[in-house]
């Protein structure tokens, strides 16, 4: 009979928010619940009542939050959370004061910061009063061009404390991938660092930041951020003025936030955009803070006084939701560059320097760390870490095995999955629950989660479409530029209708756990059958030849045949042999039909700035389409492989 990987400690239990949170609700509401699964149900079914508590027990500052908790509750979109509350963002930051540290900050192994509490609050305040002083109003966007460094945090915070709209990306962005995303929402300032470090190499980004200036006209001042040099030349960029000149006319200026509507939009979020223009997700300020605090304190246990780290860049939404952790009294720990350098241990070792208590990732990365044979367990002191969350893709049941038998034996491991559409998670952890083999743990709270068939019948043990049948706060406001809500509507509702398609294919599975196969749009369809992308690969990235692997769906002969790139360790070649193994490995472990029908070598794998596999660019340049928009790629020079390949070619 199959065992949890790990069942936490009646103590821990005991200690948990979450805990604390069910008896707060059932006291206040006089009911009670004899476990997560009936304390999610009631949050479905009581809207106003859960997301009421929530606001308690997140301790959600605000000026006003009227008697209306959820109005139009039956219209999705069109649902209203906190119709008349008036709060900001940025004041919801402001948890903790004095010289303990807000910040702790790691540029490889080049540069090591950390900025108090009171260091933050005073640069918000000077930032803010510097956007003023330029006449920055609610609503004005600002937007980024950075890694990421505690200046992109406070000039995000400075940005909300005033009313306005951030935006970020990354700086590994082409000119391109910069003008389709901020070409598109008009920002008023720009901040830029003059370059960034990655892999022990340091790249410029002036010269790009400048490319991209001449064509976004909107832009009055660029406010440049020393970090590869203590004097960036900055002459040549347009409106140019350093971060230090920007904001030291301001120092000492007292923190004055904008009370705003609950729904006052705060992000700018983009889609991946490989195969059109991005688009540009509008998220509210009210929905994003009290969903994030859900997730951080029920769903994460995040505590006053954690150190809550993930690895991401400005471009990714879980940047946006660490930034969140400062609101529950954490300590955020930042690193920029590669996470391999100068090897696959910096970030344990980072773990173990900071005293870190969550420790969140990728898939990716924990799979990385399993093939290159490394075994924190034994070389790293990790006491701090209670929990381990990845997301980014689906994380394989052998990872789950290697975090238990070479990262930490009692560890919470939340396997999350959400996106950049809801700036949270759809299903994630739950840190008074067993931990099974390859599951996510629970749906979230407040989060009508099911899986629906071809039908949209719901289902039970059974693959089909992740879907959410009610509203929840952190919907998006809208889309940038779609007044009348047309492309909104379509990107969510179209399938199901008031009913939020998310493309997923996933399983509720016998322990009311959530099991992701990969993206909807991307599963593979051989003879009718549908088959997630993730099933083949957890069978594949088993073999050790095998670094990593793509698979997509070739049309042949109005079917479609599975064909298989793998990319393989250093100086291996794919031969017969190992074809057989990796076949075999996926027939005895799946089903005859999930075997590819071709397997190709090739050098790289393409991927988005965020590290997702892109299967529906390849399968455009396998079939001779256009990828259109290559600038979302980290890697596009790797699509060129998948092209006129000769092994694809026949019957």
């Amino acid at each position: 009979m199959a065992r949890p990987l790990w069942t936490p400690a009646p103590d821990r239990v005991a200690q948990a928010n979450l805990t604390r949170f069910m008896r707060a609700a059932a006291a206040q509401w006089d009911e009670s619940w004899d476990g997560y699964a009936a304390l999610h149900e009631w949050s479905i079914r009581e809207p106003a009542k859960f997301w009421s508590s929530m606001w308690d027990f997140g301790g959600v500052i605000a000026s006003a939050r009227g008697d209306a908790i959820v109005e139009h509750f039956d219209r999705m979109p069109g649902a209203q959370f906190f119709p008349d509350a008036q709060l900001n963002f940025a004041e919801n930051m402001r948890r903790t004061t004095g010289g303990a540290p807000a910040i702790v900050f790691r540029g490889e192994e080049r540069v090591r910061r950390t900025l108090s509490f009171d260091a933050l609050r005073f640069q918000v305040a000077a930032f803010a009063a510097a956007l003023r002083d330029m006449g920055v109003r609610p609503g004005e966007r600002v937007a980024a061009y950075v890694p990421n460094l505690p200046e992109a945090i406070v000039a995000a915070l400075a940005t909300a404390a005033v009313g306005g709209v951030w935006s970020s990306c990354s700086p590994d962005f082409g000119v391109q991938g910069v003008l389709d995303r901020f070409g598109q929402i008009a920002p008023r300032i720009l901040v830029i660092a003059d370059g960034y470090h990655y892999g022990g190499r340091t790249f410029d980004s002036l010269t790009r930041a400048s490319q991209a200036l001449e064509r976004l006209p909107t832009v009055e001042r660029t406010v440049v951020i020393p970090y590869t040099r203590e004097a960036p030349p900055i002459d040549r960029v347009p409106h140019a003025v350093s971060w230090e000149s920007f904001v030291a006319p301001h120092r000492g200026a007292l923190l004055a936030f904008e009370q705003l509507p609950f729904n006052h939009p705060v992000y700018i979020l983009y889609s991946s955009g490989t195969t059109v223009v991005p688009k540009c997700i509008v998220h509210g300020a009210g929905g994003t803070l009290i969903q994030h605090f859900k997730e951080h304190q029920l769903h994460c246990d995040i505590k006053p006084d954690d150190r809550v780290f993930y690895f991401t860049t400005c471009g990714w939404m879980m940047w946006n939701w660490l930034v969140s952790a400062l609101g529950s009294g954490a300590t955020l720990l930042l690193y920029d560059g590669s996470p391999f350098h100068p090897d696959g241990n910096v970030l344990f070792d980072f773990a173990a320097e900071t005293g870190m208590t969550l420790f969140g990732t990728s898939a990716r990365f924990i799979d990385a760390v399993a093939k290159a044979g490394l075994a924190p367990i034994d070389t790293h002191r990790l006491d701090s870490v209670r929990t381990m969350t990845s997301t980014g893709s689906p994380l394989a049941p052998e990872s789950f095995d290697f975090v238990y038998q070479r990262i930490k034996r009692d560890i919470h491991l939340a396997s999350i999955s959400g996106g950049t559409d809801i700036i949270s998670c759809f299903v994630g952890g739950n840190p008074t629950a067993a931990v099974w083999r390859g599951e996510i743990q629970a749906r979230a709270l407040g989060m009508a989660v099911e899986v629906f068939d071809e039908e949209g019948r719901p289902v039970r043990r059974r693959k089909g479409e992740l879907v959410c049948t009610r509203p929840f706060p952190s919907m998006p406001v809208g889309f940038w530029n779609d007044p009348e809500g047309r492309k909104y509507h379509a990107a969510y509702f179209e399938r199901f209708p008031d009913v939020w398609t998310h493309g997923d294919f996933a399983e509720i599975t016998e322990h009311d756990g959530v099991i992701i196969y990969g993206r909807s749009d991307a599963v593979l369809n051989p003879g009718g059958v549908r088959i997630g992308t993730a099933e083949i690969y957890r069978q594949v990235e088993q073999l050790p030849e095998v670094v990593e692997s793509i698979v997509i769906g070739q049309r042949r002969q109005n079917d479609e045949r599975v064909v298989l790139f793998v990319k393989l360790r250093e100086g291996l070649r794919l031969d017969d042999d190992l074809k057989s193994r990796i076949c075999r490995q996926i027939r005895e472990n799946t089903t005859p039909r999930h075997v590819p029908a071709c397997i190709v070598q090739v050098t790289e794998i393409p991927r988005t700035k965020s590290g997702k596999i892109v299967e529906l660019a390849v399968r455009d340049v396998v079939h001779g389409r256009d990828v259109k928009n290559r600038e979302a790629l980290a890697n596009p020079e790797a699509l060129e492989q998948f092209r006129d390949r000769v092994e694809l070619k026949g019957p």
